[in-house]
């Protein structure tokens, strides 16, 4: 219905075909050389780089990261809400199947590139839909440093991410706040709400007491 809907709709669907060439390609290439069609069973190098760079870009993972922000800003509440959580389920199932095979090293230097870029990308922010992917960056980045040492310990991680993300999407669709300027007023009508959002905020940033 709008311009910019079809342009976030456009880029999503440009990066997800290229992940998932990308994803059948290692697939291909372990195939050819080990003869087997798998990927929980890799041992060459390049096909289990390969992979882990296809994820990362379906997931949104730093340096991979910079069309999940204006993909959301494009888009209404309830289809950022589907985006940032439902969506996450298959390549995280695929990132905790292939984790014991994955380079260590290179998921810690996306890890901490996710870490860095989700909270400074959030710093000077107006818009929610952008802080709440800059948050989505974040996360992933704490999984995927976690993924490789205690996979359980990541899907619980992912469990508790998607709690709360879907909580603070319903909560921004009930006031229809889409910026900062909105969330601030939404205090004078409905404060129970906005009490609300903000022990949601905190606890998604795992500030005390709720960490």
């Amino acid at each position: 219905h709008h311009p910019r809907a079809t342009e976030s709709a456009t880029k999503y669907f440009l990066t997800q075909a290229t992940a998932s060439a990308l994803l059948l390609f290692s697939a291909a290439m372990n195939a050819w050389m080990t003869g087997e069609w798998t990927i929980t069973n890799m041992n060459s190098y390049t096909p289990t780089t390969i992979l882990t760079i296809a994820l990362a870009i379906k997931l949104g993972i730093a340096p991979f990261h910079l069309w999940l922000p204006d993909v959301l800003q494009g888009l209404d509440m309830m289809t950022c809400l589907i985006l940032s959580t439902w969506q996450k389920l298959a390549p995280m199932a695929l990132l905790i199947l292939t984790s014991h095979q994955l380079n260590t090293n290179l998921l810690t230097l996306m890890a901490l590139a996710s870490a860095i870029t989700g909270g400074w990308g959030a710093l000077n922010q107006t818009q929610m839909r952008k802080i709440m992917a800059y948050s989505s960056i974040a996360h992933l980045g704490w999984m995927t440093l976690v993924i490789s040492f205690a996979p359980s310990l990541a899907l619980l991680n992912l469990m508790i991410y998607l709690l709360m993300t879907s909580s603070m999407f319903m909560m921004l669709m009930t006031l229809n706040a889409t910026n900062m300027n909105k969330l601030s007023i939404s205090w004078l009508k409905t404060p129970t709400l906005a009490a609300s959002m903000m022990a949601g905020l905190l606890s998604l940033g795992g500030l005390p007491p709720l960490s």
